[in-house]
C-alpha cells in the first residue's frame, strides 16, 4: 500500500471506531434485563476468549512474552485493568438506567482532561487557546455544581476513569491486543469466581438463559475488542491530532441517542453545561487546525 492509501485506511478505521463507540449503548440496551455487574463480567471474559483468537490468528504472542518477563509494565497493566473494568461498569450502568447524557458528557470532557493530565503528569506545556478551553470545561461543571446545586458524578468519573486509564497506558507502552489481553486475563479469575459462585442464584445463568440471550453475553467481547483494534489501527496510520477530530463522534452519537431515541431529558441545567463543554472542545479544535497548518 501507497502512504496516501495507508493515510486513507487509517481514517476509515478511526471514524469505525469512534462510530462503534458511539452505537455501543444500543447493544447495552438490548441486556437491560441484565445487571450492569455481570454485564462487566461477561465483557470480561468474552473479550479475553475473543482476544486469544485473533491473537492465535494474526499473532502477537511473541510480544506477551516479552511483556510478562517485565514487571513494571505488568503492575502498571494491572492498576488500569480496575480502571478500565470500573470505566465498563459505570458506562453499562450509565446506559442502561438513563443517564446515556450524562455518559456522552463524560467523553466530550475527556479530550479536555486528556489535555490536562499531560499538562500535571507528562511535563507537557498547554498554549493559551488550551488554557482557554480547559477554563471554559471546568467553569462548565461549576456553573452546574453553583446554580443547580449538583455535579456531574457520573461524567466526571467517566472521563477521569477513562483519562488516568489512557495517561497509564501511554506510560506502560503497550500495544492495544496485548495490553488488553494481559487485564482481561487479571480480571478473569474474579469475573469467572463470580459467575460461578452466584451460579445458583443468578436470575441470568447462561445454563438457564435462552440461546438469543447468550448470544448477546458473548457479543460483549466482539463490542469491546472491534472498536478497540480498529483505534489501534488507526492510530499506526494517521497522527494522533488528527486522531483527535474524531473523537467526538462517539459521544455526539450517543447525544443523538440519548435525546432522539430514548428521549432522555435535555433540561436547563444540562444545556448550560454541554454549552460550556461544546464552546471549549471548538476553542481546542481551532488549536488543534492552528497547529496542524
Amino acid at each position: 500500500m501507497t502512504q496516501d492509501q495507508e493515510y486513507r485506511k487509517g481514517i476509515m478505521l478511526a471514524i469505525g471506531a469512534y462510530t462503534m463507540w458511539g452505537f455501543a449503548p444500543l447493544y447495552f440496551k438490548l441486556l437491560e434485563q441484565v445487571s450492569a455487574t455481570d454485564i462487566l463480567l461477561h465483557r470480561v471474559i468474552w473479550s479475553f476468549v475473543f482476544t486469544i483468537l485473533l491473537m492465535a490468528f494474526v499473532g502477537g504472542f511473541s510480544k506477551l512474552k516479552q511483556l510478562l518477563k517485565n514487571p513494571k509494565q505488568l503492575l502498571v497493566l494491572l492498576v488500569t485493568s480496575l480502571l478500565i473494568a470500573g470505566n465498563w461498569l459505570l458506562f453499562i450502568w450509565a446506559v442502561n438506567n438513563d443517564h446515556m447524557l450524562d455518559a456522552s458528557l463524560g467523553y466530550y470532557i475527556n479530550p479536555l482532561l486528556n489535555v490536562l493530565l499531560g499538562m500535571v503528569f507528562l511535563g507537557e506545556r498547554l498554549r493559551k487557546l488550551q488554557w482557554l478551553a480547559v477554563s471554559l470545561a471546568g467553569i462548565g461543571v461549576a456553573v452546574q455544581l453553583v446554580s443547580f446545586g449538583s455535579i456531574p458524578v457520573v461524567s466526571l468519573a467517566l472521563a477521569g476513569s477513562f483519562g488516568i486509564y489512557g495517561l497509564l497506558r501511554k506510560k506502560a507502552n503497550v500495544d492495544a491486543k496485548t495490553g488488553l489481553l494481559v487485564e482481561t486475563a487479571i480480571l478473569m479469575p474474579i469475573a469467572l469466581g463470580y459467575l460461578l459462585y452466584t451460579l445458583p442464584t443468578a436470575e441470568h445463568s447462561m445454563l438457564v438463559n435462552n440461546w438469543q440471550l447468550n448470544l448477546l453475553l458473548i457479543a460483549a467481547g466482539l463490542v469491546t475488542t472491534a472498536p478497540l483494534l480498529c483505534f489501534a489501527g488507526a492510530a499506526v496510520r494517521i497522527p494522533l491530532s488528527m486522531l483527535g477530530f474524531f473523537q467526538y463522534i462517539g459521544p455526539s452519537i450517543m447525544f443523538v441517542l440519548a435525546v432522539s431515541l430514548y428521549q432522555e431529558p435535555f433540561d436547563m441545567e444540562k444545556g448550560i453545561t454541554f454549552g460550556f463543554i461544546w464552546t471549549a472542545l471548538a476553542i481546542f479544535t481551532v488549536d488543534m487546525l492552528r497547529r496542524r497548518g
